[in-house]
């Protein structure tokens, strides 16, 4: 593909696809000559070996999935061939991993940078897609790509959800039905604080989403925080910002998940 000009973008997942990846493929191809999609479920970014074994995998379907979408190539490295002669390297992320899921997932997002690291060294795109539901992975990603000036141009893509407002994620799978409905709340809480945001203070907004988390009994909250659009830093107050962004993280069931909207003034 290089050898003939082509524009290459590129979409890095887990696998266990869902519409969310199809449509960051779907703008790639829109924008693209070539994409190509991965499928490695990496290991540096689980804090749990039981939840790294239990991450969904359904490689054959993807693989269909992929197919019916029209990508171009499939990259579905393992780990011997990814990381061959690696060592990891610990990557300036500029404070972006001390808050929110940085405290909770220790090396979580030095894990992340050094995968990341990995697939653009073998693939080389011009541009790769990432959803905007990972934010602080996203945050992270475009810090560190500016930071040491790596040619890959970050897009990010709107998160997609049900018609309920649950974020489409491969972990939902684990869900069972009852605990999908209590998921739901995450969207809620974060609906809560957009009805509040600027025309009330931080701390009542951040107030107003945590009372609709504490409505639903079958979750463990994390962290619901708000925080600056582009340091990701928590926020006293709002300042001169027009807008701001709101993050929750909650375990429903088995499951830790996560969301986030922008807020705006």
């Amino acid at each position: 593909m290089r050898g003939t000009g082509c524009t290459v973008g590129f979409v890095p997942t887990m696998g266990a696809l869902h519409q969310g990846h199809l449509e960051l493929v779907r703008r790639a191809l829109d924008a693209c000559d070539k994409v190509v999609c991965s499928i490695f479920v990496n290991p540096l970014q689980f804090n749990s070996q039981q939840d790294l074994a239990k991450y969904p995998r359904q490689p054959g379907r993807d693989r269909e999935l992929l197919q019916e979408v029209g990508c171009h190539v499939l990259f579905s490295p393992t780990d011997d061939a990814l990381f061959k002669d690696f060592k990891p390297a610990v990557f300036n992320l500029g404070g972006l991993d001390q808050h929110w899921e940085g405290p909770s997932r220790p090396g979580h997002f030095q894990g992340v940078a050094n995968v990341v690291e990995r697939l653009f060294h073998y693939v080389r795109p011009d541009r790769a897609y990432f959803g905007e539901k990972d934010r602080q992975q996203l945050t992270m990603i475009r810090y560190v790509a500016t930071d040491l000036h790596w040619p890959e141009e970050v897009i990010p893509c709107p998160t997609l959800r049900q018609p309920d407002g649950l974020a489409l994620s491969s972990r939902n799978q684990r869900l069972s039905e009852p605990q999908r409905k209590s998921a739901t709340v995450l969207y809620r809480s974060l609906q809560a604080a957009s009805q509040m945001a600027f025309k009330n203070s931080v701390q009542d907004t951040r107030g107003a989403a945590l009372l609709e988390l504490a409505a639903e009994p079958d979750i463990v909250v994390d962290h619901f925080g708000i925080a600056h659009p582009d340091t990701l830093a928590p926020l006293n107050d709002w300042g001169q910002l027009d807008h701001a962004i709101a993050l929750v993280a909650a375990t429903v069931g088995p499951v830790r998940l996560i969301d986030n909207i922008t807020l705006v003034r």
